[in-house]
């Protein structure tokens, strides 16, 4: 995994079947099969590493599978032919060039003869410019996955192993780096390896900003059913986690707050809930007095065990320890937990006997839960009850840490361990990995409807979670809801590296002096 800590700074590619694809099928009586059989071959390889001529070469490999080698000569020259380079890669490594403000070096290594190393030279594209520097392996006289190809573009270039990402075709090759502590990733598919480079390269909190200003007043939910529906929770958890009132629609609800904004789902009518109005309260903070008022119409609906219920509606007797931490934490933003103790007492006895595990009648996520404890922890200002729950909530986020969970249970772990202290950097790396193409996370199941079991969530949400969650792992200040501008994370400059005038060889990309030039003016 790519690692949150490292700061990546050069990127080495494989060119056939990454930067280049070519077809192995031929107008020859040399099938494909057997033409990548003689790819594989020893011949070949010493052919690659500069070590025998294409004629030699040619000789040999007719002999060694019983062909004519003018035959060979003219399979190799029509899949030379067929050669093309991948123009949607060439844009993405110009994308990230462009994102890193010069900061990153882009390298090949690839398996290849002098002869064909010559012939892609030649092509009219303009493949070549987004590298700084090409080594094919005739002229390294080695080749991969042999340690000594590495070794040698490593030294040569004065490159940090632990801060260079490899991309290679050939699993054997990627472990090879690998185990010279590069970040190695095997090209299986384009999208996954689109997605990886941009997380790795890109800044996620700047491409996940641009996905929730781009989706703005439209993060709406949907049920696993792919029914999209108007809600007020998630919107308002969704301002609570970005302070941008820009990015959500919520209805306006005078005093107590309804889950819905239009049509429920599933019935005619819904009542007002406990769950909502205890964060509209919490993140909007209106008048005192409406407050008050609301809390004491709250107190209403305690049942006879002193356990606040769900709905606004006697008529609706439900209680879930989700809700009841969302109530208290709203109960004592304004100095009235005391209000409610035997609440919260259950909900230590939640926590005590982890009975949150498997989640609840709405709730499905443990690390929902815990999210939820740490909303609550910041607002506890009774220090006898702070000193009670703190060490049993340390104890809970710990067994957590590198749990299994999707994006939003990772989100709401990170930021639950963030509020005692604790660092949990592999649930940050799987998060960070986890980020779509389009800047934000996946949709990712929130709550669940009591009576039908149907999940709902809102990749906004999802977003919005990551976002903090990274923020604050990371300790950056949190990005400026009212502004657009780039959020690049701080972090030094690239290690200046020698440049050596050494080449291996006329063929080898020549140095970009005029961008080097053009750096060293500007710093």
């Amino acid at each position: 995994m790519a690692s949150p800590h490292r700061r990546y700074t050069t990127l080495i590619l494989d060119l056939g079947d990454v930067l280049f694809s070519w077809s192995s099928k031929t107008n020859t009586p040399i099938p494909p099969r057997q033409l990548k059989e003689i790819l594989s071959s020893v011949t070949w390889f010493e052919y690659e590493r500069g070590r025998i001529s294409q004629a030699e070469c040619y000789e040999r490999v007719a002999f060694e599978f019983q062909l004519d080698a003018a035959v060979v000569a003219e399979a190799f020259q029509q899949a030379r032919d067929s050669l093309r380079p991948n123009e949607e890669f060439l844009s993405l490594i110009r994308e990230l060039r462009e994102q890193s403000h010069g900061q990153l070096m882009v390298l090949a290594l690839s398996n290849i003869s002098l002869p064909d190393y010559e012939y892609i030279m030649s092509l009219s594209s303009e493949w070549s410019s987004v590298f700084d520097r090409v080594f094919p392996s005739a002229l390294l006289g080695e080749r991969k996955p042999h340690l000594g190809a590495y070794r040698k573009v490593l030294a040569e270039m004065n490159l940090d192993p632990y801060t260079t990402v490899f991309v290679d075709d050939k699993l054997d090759n990627v472990v090879s780096a690998r185990s010279l502590g590069m970040h190695g990733i095997v090209f299986d598919s384009q999208a996954n390896v689109f997605r990886a480079l941009r997380n790795i390269f890109g800044d996620p909190v700047r491409r996940g900003w641009e996905y929730l200003r781009r989706h703005a007043g439209r993060l709406e939910t949907s049920t696993d059913a792919g029914v999209v529906f108007e809600e007020n929770f998630t919107q308002l958890i969704i301002y609570e986690l970005t302070h941008d009132k820009t990015l959500i629609t919520t209805s306006d609800c005078p005093r107590t707050w309804n889950f819905f904004r239009g049509k429920p789902l599933f019935s005619a009518t819904f009542p007002d809930d406990m769950d909502t109005t205890s964060v509209a309260l919490t993140v909007l903070r209106p008048e005192r007095a409406l407050v008050d008022s609301i809390l004491d119409e709250m107190l209403q609906y305690v049942d006879a065990d002193g356990i606040m219920q769900t709905y606004f509606d006697h008529s609706r007797p439900r209680m879930d320890p989700f809700v009841c931490v969302n109530v208290l934490s709203l109960f004592y933003e304004y100095g009235r937990g005391q209000d409610l103790p035997k609440t919260l007492e259950w909900v230590y006895e939640v926590l005590l006997h982890r009975a949150y595990i498997g989640g609840s009648r709405y709730y499905m996520s443990a690390d929902c839960f815990l999210f939820f404890m740490s909303r609550l922890l910041q607002r506890i200002n009774d220090p006898a009850v702070y000193s009670r729950f703190r060490p049993l909530f340390v104890e809970r986020v710990q067994e957590r840490i590198g749990a299994e969970g999707d994006s939003m249970d990772l989100a709401f772990r990170i930021l639950a361990a963030s509020a005692v202290g604790i660092q949990s950097p592999r649930d940050l790396e799987k998060l960070l990995e986890a980020q779509c193409e389009d800047g934000g996370w996946d949709l990712c199941w929130f709550y669940q409807y009591g009576s039908t079991g149907v999940k709902a969530g809102n990749r906004g949400l999802t977003t919005a979670l990551a976002i903090k969650a990274i923020e604050t792992a990371i300790a950056r200040p949190p990005s400026p809801a009212s502004s657009a501008a780039s959020l690049k994370l701080d972090v030094p400059k690239a290690p200046h590296r020698s440049r050596s005038p050494r080449r291996l060889s006329n063929f080898l990309m020549p140095w970009r002096r005029a961008q080097r030039d053009s750096l060293a003016t500007a710093n």
